[in-house]
């Protein structure tokens, strides 16, 4: 007799492709995941770095990472659906890390391979939102928790100015979805529940 499941999994196997920056020639970045409370990684890298990594004048000028990424989610609900927060960093003339820019994209609902370009956005020095976060931080804005960039309301109050791309590809597998009442609709990337009818939303940002 089988029992029946009262979680499902999220298989992500991907990578960080590339990055396509105009005022610099090297870039590392850092990635971590946000998930909801009903959430756990239960295999793979929660947060990582990739190599300092230089322009190609050879693919058209763009920063080649080809970074692995590989996680297992497993959930009892879609709320909260995983999200990847990506911060770009260089040096500067000293020798010091600065902030290149952040980027988020929501893991892909539908299973299947999915490239994304993830936007990079940098906050202009002047905005309220850098003087908060330095205030509640005490510490340097481009060194608080990059996280922050998946919050609508944080959002709101920053003036930002975009600066390029990171294009990352996944592979995602699901497991068990079906069996808790999930129906995925592969062509929108949109999921239901039935009967409620929840949907969680699927963004290429």
């Amino acid at each position: 007799m089988s029992t029946k499941s009262t979680s499902f999994l999220v298989f992500i196997n991907g990578s960080i492709e590339n990055a396509e920056v105009n005022d610099f020639d090297e870039l590392y970045l850092r990635f971590s995941y946000v998930i909801g409370k009903d959430w756990e990684i239960c295999s793979g890298l929660e947060e990582g770095t990739t190599q300092i990594a230089h322009k190609s004048v050879q693919i058209g000028s763009k920063i080649v990472f080809n970074f692995p990424l590989e996680v297992t989610f497993r959930s009892t609900c879609a709320h909260g659906w995983p999200q990847l927060v990506i911060s770009g960093y260089g040096l500067d003339s000293f020798g010091n890390d600065i902030v290149r820019g952040y980027g988020t994209t929501h893991i892909p609902i539908s299973p299947g391979r999915h490239r994304i370009r993830i936007p990079l956005f940098v906050p202009r020095s002047s905005s309220r939102f850098q003087q908060f976060l330095g205030w509640m931080m005490g510490r340097r804005p481009e060194f608080v928790d990059p996280k922050v960039v998946t919050q609508n309301a944080g959002r709101e109050m920053t003036r930002v100015r975009s600066h390029g791309y990171v294009q990352v590809v996944f592979n995602v597998v699901t497991k068990d979805m079906e069996s808790l009442g999930y129906r995925i609709q592969a062509k929108h990337s949109s999921l239901e529940k039935q009967p409620e009818n929840n949907e969680t939303e699927h963004h290429h940002s």
